[in-house]
This record gives C-alpha cells, sequence and structure tokens, in this order.
C-alpha cells in the first residue's frame, strides 16, 4: 500500500501525527495512535511526550522524509520493534534487527522460572541454547552475579546482535558466546557434566504453520528462529536427547513451548529418559509456555 503524501504546506508535527494515523488506519492497524506517536518520535529524535506540546512546530523536509520512511514501513507490515530497532523485555532495552526474533513477553516466564527453580551456587554454570538477541542470556547476566554463562547460536548475525546488547548493559564479560548447532560448540568448553542448567527459546513451529502465520512474523522475522521442522517439537526433543550428557546431576533443563505442545514434549522427555520432576508453567493467557525438566542423579 502506497503512502499518500501530505499536501498541505507549511507542515506541522500535528498534521504529520493526523496524517500518519490515518496512514496506518487505511493499512490496517488497529494500535494506529501509539504507533504514530512511536513512529514520529523516532523520525524527528523527540521524546513521546514532546510530540504533544510540539503540535505546532513546523516539520523539515529532512523529518518530513524520516516520516514517510518508517510511516512506510510499517504499512507494508514491517514490525515496529525493528523499525524502531528495539525491544523491552524484563524491564531492559533490548537492540533488535531482521537478524534475531523480536523477545516476546512469554518469554520473560521463561527467566523468571530458571531463576525460581535454579538456586544457583557461586560458580554455576548456565547455558542459553539459540540465544537470538541475547534477552536471555544478558537478563540473566544482569541479575546473577558468580555465574558462568554460555550463550549459543547457529547465526553469526544473531551473535553480534547478542554481544552489543550484552555491552548495553555492561554483561559483555559475564557471557561466553558461541557459534554452532544447539548444544555441539559446548563439547569443546569441557563442559560434560558440569551444566547446572539449561535454558532455551527454540524454535517451535511446524513446517505447514509457516504459510499461514501473520505477515509481520512471516515475511520479516528469521525463519531460522521459528521453524522447528515438521511437527514443531524437533528442536524440543533432540535438546532433550543432548542436555543429558552436559546437566550436572539435578541439572536443570527449561525450555519455551508453543501452544498445545506440552502433551507432545512431555512424553518426548519420558521416552529420553534420564529426567524426573517434569513440571509445565502456564502463561498468562493459560498456555502451557514452558517446561522445565531435572537430569536425574
Amino acid at each position: 500500500m502506497m503512502v499518500v503524501p501530505i499536501t498541505a504546506d507549511p507542515k506541522t508535527i500535528g498534521m504529520v501525527l493526523t496524517w500518519a494515523q490515518r496512514s496506518l488506519e487505511r493499512a490496517g492497524s488497529t494500535n494506529t495512535s501509539q504507533e504514530a506517536i512511536w513512529l514520529l518520535a523516532y523520525a524527528f529524535g523527540l521524546k513521546h511526550h514532546e510530540l504533544a506540546s510540539r503540535r505546532d512546530q513546523a516539520v523539515s523536509a529532512e523529518g518530513l522524509a524520516r516520516a514517510e520512511s518508517v510511516v512506510s514501513r510499517r504499512m507494508a507490515c514491517e514490525p515496529l520493534q525493528y523499525i524502531l530497532g528495539t525491544q523491552e523485555f524484563c524491564g531492559l532495552d533490548f537492540d533488535v534487527n531482521p537478524a534475531v526474533l523480536i523477545p516476546r513477553p512469554e518469554t520473560e516466564l521463561l527467566v523468571q522460572e530458571t531463576l525460581r527453580e535454579g538456586r544457583f551456587a557461586e560458580g554455576a554454570v548456565v547455558v542459553d541454547v539459540g540465544t537470538g538477541s541475547g534477552c536471555v542470556a544478558v537478563t540473566l547476566a544482569t541479575i546473577l552475579s558468580g555465574m558462568r554463562i554460555f550463550a549459543l547460536d547457529c547465526s553469526g548475525k544473531a551473535l553480534t546482535v547478542a554481544k552489543g546488547n550484552a555491552e548495553r548493559h555492561g554483561v559483555s564479560d559475564k557471557i561466553t558466546w558461541k557459534e554452532g548447532d544447539l548444544l555441539f560448540p559446548l563439547h569443546e568448553c569441557q563442559l560434560i557434566g558440569a551444566v547446572d542448567a539449561i535454558v532455551s527459546n527454540p524454535p517451535y513451529i511446524a513446517e505447514e504453520v509457516w504459510a499461514g502465520l501473520q505477515p509481520e512474523v512471516r515475511d520479516f522475522e528469521p525463519r531460522l528462529a521459528l521453524v522447528a521442522g515438521q511437527s514443531g517439537t524437533e528442536f524440543h526433543e533432540r535438546l532433550l536427547h543432548d542436555a543429558r550428557q552436559f546437566l550436572v546431576p539435578g541439572g536443570l533443563l527449561v525450555m519455551e513451548l508453543g501452544q498445545g505442545q506440552a502433551p507432545i514434549v512431555r512424553l518426548a522427555a519420558e521416552h529420553a529418559g534420564g529426567y524426573t520432576g517434569l513440571q509445565t508453567i502456564k502463561d498468562e493467557a493459560g498456555i502451557e509456555r514452558v517446561m522445565i525438566a531435572r537430569r536425574v542423579g
């Protein structure tokens, strides 16, 4: 959908704000007033509250061009977080771009349950598998002290984003970054039987579901971080199998689940063997969102 330019002159912030809201409405956005404020504050380099007090301020040609660009991108269904370049998670702001999945509120439950169940001692080892933006590893690093945190991802571009977020929050020295498939990078770290917790928000979308996803997700977020395979639980099954050799006796495996996947993953854990204390935690929508398993021992 093409952006209809503003023809009135001179152009003020108030006029551009009204134009942005109407443009987003035509594109089918549902939160047009708030999105218009976010987008224009970003385009004009202002705080959100400053837009209201500067409604009569004239907009420069450069500012108008930036406004038209960001509104056009949002009308094309590009996620707001990629346009603004940031997303809040557990009270922290994280840089995001199309190399990484946008952190979701549900994933905060993954962090909360890891902290609640972990009871970590000094020198404990925690591994974040599929770190993406680094939101889980970085958040844990800001809370836990005296820990060894390893963050793994198969995407070098994702790790670049994650490292930047660690620097942003002052925890770079607390995290070791490794590129590779799932837990494979741990083999070179002498961590067999030495990991206290493995936490992961793995891909969990089934192949057949991909085409029907919202365009904001399907057309912009990294498919590699979303689609697991035919069933959607392939990565959970691999983690259940591979994590056993790395976890200490009583060590935690904490995984995020997709809707309706809890029974399947629970059965996979039983078939894998070596785990006890299986439990699932529901999110605010009542969906079994996190599964926790402890290594037998």
